[in-house]
């Protein structure tokens, strides 16, 4: 006996079971679930993997889809499957943007909610109210009028209404957390504000920070596209997938894959994330 602790007696560090999580969130939803970062990478990597140049007359007008061009070519001779690309680019990454931005302010502000109590929480709490109780979409038309079309005014415009929903979720979870024994025993023994924190209050407010993200990215897909669609996003001739799909309804009797594909490339990004959603709840239910 030398008195050091032999390897085999060392606690084994933890590693999170994702068999065990896959498995809880079905296998369909899992397709969700790993198809969300695949969709990521293809957003990244836009002007790279593209077939050929977005934005450059490339084979006559209005081919259909074919091999050689599998969404056809556009009015101009553009190829279509490029520019829906770097569409899902215009799309994905600000989508996530904005529920990045969202999910940091909403969940500091209802964690100072959350902890403060009393008239802070009160005050916090009817500020909260006022932005839900305002329809988002006016909101959000009405700020991109007032700051002028673009992608950037459009993503702050949405981003705006959006994080209260997330200091609710914090502000609730903190809340229902202090009132736990295993919290109160802690404040008892004299563990102070910022451990209590993080070692007993966030660990039970980011999964439910998680599953209310995971179930909102394709809300925001379709508002930003709405906005798109309603030319208060890029101007042309930038390839956004709600943009292209209004500059080209006039045509869709006759050149149908125009309007069609990109909007099928907007509700396949919608159905990937609420698989995805629904499958992180289903794995994260109860943690």
């Amino acid at each position: 006996m030398n008195g050091k602790p032999s390897s085999d007696r060392l606690p084994a560090r933890p590693r999170y079971n994702w068999r065990e999580f896959f498995r809880r969130a079905g296998w369909l939803e899992s397709v969700g679930i790993v198809g969300v970062p695949v969709v990521t990478v293809v957003a990244l990597l836009a002007q790279w993997i593209t077939p050929f140049d977005p934005q450059l007359r490339v084979a006559a007008a209005y081919l259909p889809p074919s091999a050689a061009h599998w969404f056809g070519t556009d009015e101009i001779g553009r190829d279509l499957f490029s520019r829906v690309i770097l569409g899902i680019q215009y799309t994905w990454l600000p989508a996530l943007a904005v529920i990045g931005f969202s999910l940091a302010v909403g969940s500091l502000v209802g964690l100072i909610s959350g902890l403060a109590g009393g008239k802070v929480d009160l005050v916090i709490q009817r500020i909260i109210d006022l932005f839900i109780v305002v329809p988002g979409t006016l909101v959000a038309l009405a700020v991109v009028a007032s700051l002028g079309p673009g992608l950037v005014n459009t993503m702050i415009a949405v981003a705006i209404f959006w994080w209260p929903w997330y200091a609710r979720i914090s502000r609730d979870e903190i809340r229902r957390l202090k009132a736990r024994p295993h919290v109160e025993a802690a404040r008892i023994a004299g563990v102070g504000r910022p451990r209590l924190l993080t070692r007993y209050l966030m660990p039970g407010v980011v999964p439910a920070l998680l599953i209310g993200a995971s179930l909102d990215v394709a809300s925001i897909i379709m508002t930003l596209s709405l906005m798109s669609f309603l030319g208060l996003g890029l101007p042309a001739p930038a390839p956004e997938l709600g943009a292209m799909t209004a500059r080209s309804l006039d045509s869709l009797t006759v050149h149908w894959w125009l309007p069609i594909l990109p909007a099928a490339v907007i509700f396949l990004l919608c159905l990937l994330t609420n698989l995805a959603g629904d499958g992180v709840r289903a794995a994260l239910r109860g943690a």
